[in-house]
């Protein structure tokens, strides 16, 4: 995500990259000569690593911003040693439980966004009745024409097996396979669908007694590679496995990224994994044509990261607080220090907090709210639904006004000085928001 580009790591040894200005992107194509794992098979890599970049845009009130904006960087990074991370809680009758109620809202660059209609909500799981017991099965049963309209954009989340777990997250299609003729929708959605897949036909007499998110990210990855309906693309992703426990996993690769918000404070966002300015890590998939045309004429290798490669951190969450996951649509054009407004004033005035003498305190009505008393899918009207459309809305507007100079405006101006870039970045769009309500004690 731009607003840290800053802090992107350069690729080391054999790896050259071409940079560009954003503004001569429409005129001249980036090229790549970076070095390429994609598999123990394949010398080759993906097509056009750096992305495209044509923006302009509209920007409407201003938003809600509290003076001062506490952050907490210092995640706990993966590291041998820690805590083994399980799906299930040894201690759930003593300890507290946790439910994480998921929405998402999008928004396709160049359509109008609609805050009813680009809401998804997911069914009530009921195990009974799920008899399918392969990956592929399950993907296929996930209608292409049925996707949300996002664009390239995908996001999915999903009880992890019959545990009270729960699996969520963002992609990111890199536009750049475009001029290949290659759809990066079919990559990002693919990965979504298959990691939902995943998480869903995940058993405890699994080989590995939990699931991480970038194991789960790597199931979905071999899978693309091995979908010959998917024929190339590449894409960015942040996904969590949350625990009733109150333990949540994230994996983040590229510039997709999450923040943990607690009552009007960031506790945590993501620092983007970028190689340079506009150029994220990228999982990739390159179609066998190209994979011969480099073979007999050569030329510059294109890029592509593995999941083994994503950062991943470990967080405690209490009741009423928020996780938001987003695509860089999000991330180019809001602030954390905006995303934090945006969801206090949201959580305040729908009554999810409330302020008691400039206090913020979890409200009563959050389990309601949230719709965490039904077994039914919960709708639109949801808490963790207007959240999510609260986020995107001003995403979208913010994208599409030239006057208010965003993350990404203030990147370009940075690293392109001569480029005279102002305003927001058109893009698509996509949130999904996870609120957590502790389950009531039975």
């Amino acid at each position: 995500m731009a607003w840290a580009a800053a802090m992107s790591l350069a690729i080391a040894g054999a790896a050259v990259l071409v940079r560009r200005s954003p503004r001569a992107a429409p005129r001249q194509a980036a090229s790549a000569g970076l070095l390429f794992c994609l598999s123990t098979s394949s010398p080759f890599a993906p097509a056009h690593a750096t992305r495209t970049a044509n923006f302009h845009s509209h920007r409407s009130a201003s938003l809600y911003a509290p003076q001062t904006c506490p952050l907490n960087r210092d995640a706990s990074p993966a590291a041998i040693g820690l805590r083994s991370f399980h799906s299930t809680s040894h201690h759930w009758e003593r300890a507290p439980q946790f439910a994480y109620h998921v929405a998402a809202s999008y928004s396709a660059k160049g359509h109008k966004f609609n805050a009813e209609a680009n809401i998804y909500t997911g069914d009530a799981y009921n195990a009974t009745k799920y008899d399918v017991t392969s990956l592929r099965e399950c993907k296929r049963w996930k209608d292409k024409r049925k996707r949300a309209r996002s664009g390239q954009d995908a996001f999915f989340f999903s009880q992890i097996g019959t545990t009270r777990s729960t699996a969520f997250g963002v992609a990111d299609g890199v536009g750049g396979w475009v001029e290949s003729g290659i759809d990066p929708a079919d990559f990002s959605h693919g990965l979504c669908e298959y990691m939902a897949c995943a998480a869903r036909l995940w058993s405890q007499e699994s080989k590995t007694a939990s699931l991480h998110p970038k194991d789960l990210l790597q199931v979905g990855y071999d899978e693309v590679i091995e979908d010959n309906s998917i024929v190339g693309g590449g894409s960015t992703a942040c996904l969590a496995v949350a625990e009733p426990g109150g333990n949540v996993e994230v994996a983040n690769l590229g510039d997709s990224g999450f923040m943990h918000l607690g009552l009007n404070a960031v506790r945590h966002f993501t620092h983007p994994q970028t190689h340079a300015f506009n150029t994220p890590y990228q999982l990739s998939k390159t179609p066998q044509r190209m994979l011969v045309q480099m073979a007999v004429f050569g030329g510059p290798s294109t890029l592509s990261d593995l999941p083994k490669v994503s950062s991943v951190t470990h967080h405690r969450v209490r009741h009423g607080e928020v996780l938001v996951f987003a695509t860089d649509g999000v991330w180019d054009n809001l602030s954390p220090q905006d995303v934090l407004g945006i969801v206090s004033r949201s959580m305040v005035d729908f009554g999810g907090w409330v302020d008691r003498d400039g206090t913020i305190d979890v409200g009563h009505e959050l389990l309601k709210l949230a719709q965490a008393d039904s077994a039914s899918r919960a709708d639109g009207t949801s808490l963790q639904a207007k959240l999510a459309a609260a986020i995107a809305k001003e995403a979208k507007e913010t994208s599409l006004d030239t006057r208010r100079s965003g993350p990404f405006a203030k990147e370009v101006q940075k690293h392109y000085p001569g480029e005279n870039w102002h305003g927001g970045k058109p893009d698509d769009i996509a949130t999904v928001v996870a609120v957590v309500v502790e389950e009531p004690n039975e």
